[in-house]
């Protein structure tokens, strides 16, 4: 859910250097990761997993007062404009009408704007385009490697506290990496920054079955680094990709995009975890990701930002 708001803090408090606020608020997950992982897997190795579940629960119910205290909707709550605009947006449009540009003055139900952002974008092959990227993106991260990376190095004879390390170095870079592509979303194309993405993914995870071993290597550090570059990388441009072709909807409709890179990441963990289970390796797993980052790529580059055409409605 983080990475949906960022892109809609985004959108409602900048005009100007959206991709770069949306890589430093994105970079918060990798954040976390850097500082949760190394301590939930040590309390999970000397005390269990339930302890360790509820140290993150703990967590997350201590940001709730700061939420409540500091945080606002909408730049007018706070008696300011968005950053770079020249005046405060008077009206809220609905999803299918912004595709239509009809103005709207009522803010719509929120559950009903999400499934018309849904409705209306699934007539685009955009959509479907950042839809198939993006679940190979959640398949290649949080579902493979987020997953299994740790199992898979246990297997080569590595300790598993070491092999979080590793992820949580993953998550120092991740932070220079999605600030960094936040950066560059703002000054180039975003489908050629995606593509390039895929691929350099696609060929660590090719690489990654010669370096996993008992002990950390260079080769393996430098898997750590620039996966770790590559990690959320994808999600600035393709906030922007969204926002492109969807105008002030986009936000709503990469809620649905991020919920392919949701469902790619359970089918691949599940997926790997069957591989290993019958071959005894992840060797399986790891080519067929690489191969899906090359398909990932070949999407991303013919994606079109082209604003949307007039959808038709039964209104």
């Amino acid at each position: 859910m983080a990475l949906v708001f960022a892109a809609t803090v985004a959108q409602r408090w900048f005009v100007k250097r959206r991709g770069l606020v949306t890589g430093i608020l994105t970079a918060g997950s990798a954040t976390g990761q850097l500082l949760f992982l190394p301590v939930v897997a040590v309390v999970a190795e000397q005390s269990g997993w339930r302890l360790a579940s509820l140290v993150i629960a703990a967590a997350a119910l201590a940001v709730v007062p700061l939420v409540m205290v500091f945080l606002r909707d909408h730049p007018a709550d706070r008696g300011v404009t968005a950053y770079g605009a020249e005046a405060a947006p008077e009206e809220v449009h609905s999803p299918v009408q912004e595709f239509d540009q009809v103005p709207e003055v009522v803010r719509p139900n929120a559950a009903r704007q999400a499934i018309e952002a849904l409705r209306a974008a699934s007539h685009h092959r955009t959509f479907w385009a950042l839809m198939a990227g993006f679940a190979i993106c959640g398949a290649t991260t949080n579902g493979l490697i987020g997953t299994h990376f740790v199992p898979a190095a246990h297997d080569h004879g590595m300790g598993e506290t070491t092999a979080a390390g590793l992820l949580a170095v993953v998550g120092v870079f991740d932070i220079v990496g999605t600030i960094g592509s936040g950066w560059l979303t703002d000054r180039y194309d975003p489908r050629v920054l995606l593509g390039c993405y895929y691929l350099f993914r696609g060929v660590g995870l090719a690489l990654l079955p010669l370096l996993l071993s008992d002990a950390v290597h260079p080769s393996m550090v430098a898997f750590v680094v620039i996966y770790g570059l590559d990690w959320v990388a994808t999600v600035p441009p393709t906030v922007a990709l969204c926002r492109d072709a969807f105008g002030a909807s986009g936000t709503v409709v990469f809620g649905w995009v991020f919920a392919a890179h949701q469902v790619g990441a359970a089918a691949a963990s599940v997926a790997a975890g069957f591989t290993r289970d019958r071959t005894g390796t992840y060797t399986i797993a790891w080519f067929s990701a690489a191969l899906l980052c090359a398909v990932a790529a070949v999407i991303s580059v013919r994606v079109s930002r082209a604003p949307v055409e007039r959808v038709p409605t039964n209104r």
